[in-house]
């Protein structure tokens, strides 16, 4: 039975669960999304569901991946962004970490990938977001970069009333920057410039959104996101705008905190 969060409260219509450390946080936000994917299960025959990628994601997918229960034969699985140009055999592929850490473990019964490499990404991109639209999306489980981005929306290129599904994008330095830190390439010039990512209302326009927002090193985007203006300086603050999110701490990541 995953533990009871050490606080609570509501940023403004986002609720805020704070654990004591990340193995709780983990196995409680896999608790959350277990529920939703088996009532969507339940209720229609099959889920639908976005799944994030990244250092901070580990243990929560590894608890998700390990529960009992959830009948992945009736889940169809996408991702949220990829770096463009990036094959999926490259060690920091999105496509590659969802594949081994998720789509490889669980065999859903749909598994969607972002085709960064695709020999025309502008088509490639549409007919994700066709499938993406073609029926209701359940579960949304994403993160906070250590900028504020939501997917790879960036502070320059986040748009909370976006028109487009999914997006190409320019990578900002501090983005770049984290992916160098988290081990994913060498420095800064190997990490590719441009991203394919979903747009912020796609992210949002789901029935359930779990942000698993753990790690020291993202401290000051949490306490930007709750405790600063809702604004695209940044992205992570639009959560407070979502009723239907939850998001999900530990003590390191709400450090910075005040209240």
């Amino acid at each position: 039975m995953p533990s009871s969060p050490a606080r609570s409260f509501h940023a403004d219509r986002l609720p805020v669960r704070i654990f004591a450390a990340l193995a709780d946080l983990a196995a409680a936000a896999a608790e959350d999304a277990a529920t939703v994917l088996t009532a969507a299960i339940a209720a229609r025959g099959r889920a639908r569901a976005i799944i994030a990628t990244g250092n901070s994601q580990d243990q929560f997918l590894d608890c998700l991946t390990r529960r009992a229960g959830i009948d992945w034969s009736k889940v169809e699985l996408f991702h949220m962004d990829e770096y463009l140009g990036m094959p999926i055999t490259h060690p920091a592929s999105f496509r590659r970490y969802l594949k081994q850490r998720v789509f490889d473990r669980v065999k859903p019964g749909a598994a969607h990938y972002l085709e960064g490499d695709a020999l025309e990404p502008l088509q490639a991109m549409r007919d994700y977001a066709a499938a993406l639209a073609a029926a209701p999306v359940d579960l949304c489980c994403l993160g906070i970069g250590e900028n504020g981005h939501l997917a790879f929306n960036d502070p320059a290129v986040a748009d909370f009333a976006d028109p487009e599904p999914i997006k190409l994008v320019e990578l900002d330095e501090k983005c770049r920057r984290q992916q160098v830190g988290e081990g994913h390439f060498p420095n800064l010039d190997a990490v590719p410039a441009y991203a394919i990512t979903l747009t912020i209302p796609t992210l949002c326009r789901v029935g359930r959104m779990i942000a698993v927002v753990p790690e020291k090193r993202k401290a000051e985007a949490v306490r930007a996101s709750l405790e600063g203006p809702v604004a695209t300086a940044c992205p992570g603050s639009w959560l407070r705008r979502q009723a239907h999110a939850v998001l999900y701490l530990d003590a390191d990541s709400a450090s910075l905190l005040t209240r």
